[in-house]
């Protein structure tokens, strides 16, 4: 058995899908082993770690006096270096098998357009957890994979994967990038719209996990079928300090959405507008292809497809896309070497042969 072939054994390759939102990690052989929220909670005194992901999440607005937590990304790129690597650590200590204390390789989603600051954050986070060799990939290429276009495809598909704080419209053919373009708005957006709405004309200050819940529970890309369903919500009162409680319907929520969806619409007509003939002629017949979370949305292909004209369709598990795509470039990588970002490390070629093998 070779060194290489050995060392497979004793370390994992990863896929590493980290957004504003949420971090989805798959590990070869395993499958998805993290799906956490993108939060980290802190001691503001010490600097200490108190908890990261779901943990800190269901500490969220309800915090020790002593305790913040904090979404280290924002419009999916690191605006906290050091909680980022932290929160990254944590995941990837998480994901290694109980026999494994170093990852040779992952594969990482990057947005479009990515400043090569930014890129280098999150390669230090990576290099922070122990991780030997990272590869960039775009994230609108990775979750075409993943939602079945295939790598060697000559006609062109078109993905729209709508993050947290992110929408990637990416149209990709024969394995590679043809034209991509992001927008920093996603479906946080709608969560950070629906408390700006409550907080000025119902006077009530509501936090992100009922905001989430009114997402959820109300939210719709259409009209709503019976815009008077209404949810029940608690919070604290504007005026007087105090607690106090409101009944939110259906239709108000969906007022306030539609602002946040014209500006992902308008990012997917940019894109188009800016396609070559033959490739709009493809999607013209092929249609779009939602992807991330955000295209859980109900009524949201339905939206998009009147506002571009095209057949649009959601992926099969969607929120997954990304993860499963990065995954598959393991088992391509001459693919993979094409499409890095970042400079493909010495062991590249040799690591082709053992993944061929």
């Amino acid at each position: 058995m070779g060194l290489d072939a050995l060392r497979n054994l004793v370390s994992d390759s990863m896929a590493i899908d980290m957004g504003s939102a949420g971090t989805i990690i798959s590990v070869r052989g395993r499958g998805i082993v993290v799906d956490e929220p993108s939060v980290i909670a802190v001691n503001k005194i010490t600097g200490e770690v108190v908890a990261t992901g779901r943990e800190a999440r269901q500490m969220q607005g309800r915090e020790a006096r002593d305790v913040t937590v904090i979404a280290p990304l924002v419009d999916g790129v690191v605006a906290d270096f050091e909680r980022t690597q932290a929160m990254l650590d944590r995941f990837v200590r998480k994901a290694r098998s109980g026999i494994s204390h170093f990852s040779r390789r992952a594969v990482m989603s990057v947005l479009s357009g990515v400043t090569q600051v930014e890129q280098r954050a999150l390669l230090s986070a990576a290099a922070h957890a122990h991780i030997g060799h990272v590869y960039m990939v775009e994230e609108g290429l990775a979750a075409a994979i993943g939602a079945g276009v295939s790598v060697a495809d000559e006609r062109a598909s078109a993905v729209v994967d709508i993050g947290g704080s992110t929408t990637n419209v990416a149209v990709v053919a024969n394995g590679s990038i043809v034209h991509a373009y992001a927008e920093r708005v996603g479906s946080s957006d709608i969560e950070a719209a629906i408390m700006d709405r409550l907080r000025r004309y119902r006077g009530l200050s509501v936090g992100v996990p009922t905001a989430e819940r009114l997402k959820m529970e109300l939210g719709s890309a259409t009209a709503p079928e019976d815009p008077a369903r209404s949810v029940t919500v608690k919070g604290r009162d504007v005026q007087t300090g105090s607690p106090g409680a409101i009944d939110v319907t259906a239709d108000e929520v969906y007022g306030v959405t539609q602002g946040v969806l014209r500006k992902i619409a308008e990012a997917v007509r940019e894109t188009l507008a800016d396609l070559p003939a033959e490739v709009a002629a493809d999607l013209h017949d092929r249609g779009l292809i939602l992807t991330g979370g955000g295209a859980l949305l109900k009524g949201l292909d339905e939206y998009l497809s009147t506002e571009t004209r095209l057949d649009v369709r959601v992926a099969s598990e969607p929120r997954l896309a990304t993860v499963h795509g990065l995954m598959h470039l393991f088992d391509e990588p001459l693919l993979l070497r094409r499409v890095t970002r970042n400079e493909p490390p010495p062991l590249m070629d040799t690591e082709a042969k053992v993944y061929e093998s």
